[in-house]
């Protein structure tokens, strides 16, 4: 759980390529970006915070002539509009270029700055800020090994070796102060959605905000959920200049756990306890179905992953026993799963009110009873096989769809 402004991608670009500026002097003469196939798409068509422009490539740019490395995945939040003329000439003058490796859900960004004094590479792998390498002229001067996940003796992720009952008694029995820290995600997110319905250039938390007759919380449960959710979403992927507070390296994936519980919560009058134990229930499932699926694929882990991670939450502040998760997994699964990802952009608006819809819908059938059993589709005889199914449907079951996407999206042609 980490501070994100924008969306990561771009973020994360900017940083690789101000950590590499770091690394050299002189007058730049081309930086190069290459990144692998889910960073590519996330960032094709993105938003960037304070910036009315979208892309891998503008993202490069700010990172060369705007970008503080030392704020992480918030190096973006200084950037003025001479920052952004900068940065469209460096791409009029052909010095910038961001190409594809290879297609994976591994997170890969490798950069290269050539200046007339010299050059200097950055290598990231599997997390939107770990650097593993850095050269000045050819000679490395920063080499860490890549961190091996938190496995047990038998080299699955931790988590993995944890069953729904185990993760469901952690987030009711867990000492409070111990994920009181969850606290600071609502009030970021909550910051971020107050953007939005301030912002002319949010189209989506309008519409929400008037469909709910003009309040922020309503009688409709459902309704508020989506109107806090999406409306933040929407401010994230059009580059609002306020961070969200991500969740396994998504800024969206950390909205959707959490905005609807915290809906939920006000309209039923809930405690600031159930609140946090509900998002702490809420993480850890979507926590356990991104170690399955990657954190860069080909669905959308935003609706997939962290929908059901915010259905189980849904289901645990109304009541819901272990009983009742199985069956939201179920029918979650059953429902929302191979939703595509087509990158960061306005389109994860929809995919969070389709999620939002889909996980109370799905809540409100298992709290009936009421689920697609497991005997169908990708359902699994336990909740952990169902999710572990999930995530498999995205990697390795949909490389060749991220290919596919990939393709469409570079064919387009932008004005």
């Amino acid at each position: 759980m980490r501070p994100a402004l924008g969306v990561t991608e771009p973020a994360a670009i900017a940083f690789a390529v101000a950590t590499a500026r770091e690394h050299t002097t002189g007058t730049l003469q081309e930086a190069h970006v290459v990144l692998n196939s889910g960073m590519y798409k996330n960032a094709f068509t993105c938003g960037i915070p304070n910036s009315n422009e979208v892309g891998n490539a503008h993202a490069a740019a700010l990172g060369y002539v705007a970008a503080d490395a030392s704020k992480g995945l918030e190096c973006l939040d200084s950037v003025t509009s001479k920052h952004n003329v900068l940065a469209k000439k460096l791409l009029a003058d052909g010095k910038i270029k961001v190409s594809m490796g290879e297609i994976s859900s591994r997170i890969y960004i490798h950069v290269t700055l050539a200046t007339d004094n010299g050059t200097a590479t950055v290598t990231i792998k599997d997390a939107h800020t770990n650097i593993t390498e850095i050269t000045e002229n050819g000679r490395v001067v920063f080499s860490k090994k890549q961190e091996k996940k938190r496995e047990t003796e038998e080299g699955s992720p931790l988590i993995h070796h944890y069953t729904l009952r185990q993760i469901l008694h952690y987030a009711k029995t867990v000492p409070l102060d111990e994920i009181a820290f969850i606290s600071k995600a609502y009030d970021l997110n909550l910051s971020l959605f107050d953007e939005a319905i301030n912002s002319r250039r949010t189209t989506f938390a309008h519409y929400l905000y008037n469909k709910n007759g003009g309040k922020i919380i309503s009688s409709d449960e459902q309704a508020s959920a989506s109107l806090l959710c999406n409306a933040a979403i929407e401010a994230r992927v059009l580059g609002l200049p306020h961070p969200a507070m991500s969740i396994t390296g998504s800024g969206a994936h950390g909205i959707i756990a959490t905005l609807p519980l915290y809906a939920t919560c006000k309209v039923k009058g809930l405690s600031d306890e159930q609140l946090l134990r509900a998002t702490a229930l809420s993480y850890l499932v979507c926590m356990y179905i991104k170690e399955y699926s990657g954190k860069l694929s080909a669905f959308c882990g935003c609706a997939i992953a962290a929908g059901t991670g915010m259905a189980c939450g849904l289901a645990y502040l109304k009541g819901g026993t272990l009983k009742t998760l199985t069956l939201t997994i179920q029918n979650m699964a059953s429902s929302i799963t191979g939703m595509i990802c087509d990158g960061g952009n306005h389109g994860c608006t929809m995919k969070g009110i389709v999620a939002v819809d889909a996980a109370y819908q799905s809540v409100g059938l298992a709290l009936d009873g009421i689920a697609i059993e497991n005997v169908h589709g990708i359902n699994g005889r336990t909740p952990e096989e169902s999710m572990r199914n999930m995530g498999l449907i995205a990697s390795p079951g949909m490389v060749k769809t991220e290919g596919t996407i990939v393709d469409i999206m570079r064919n387009k042609k932008h004005p």
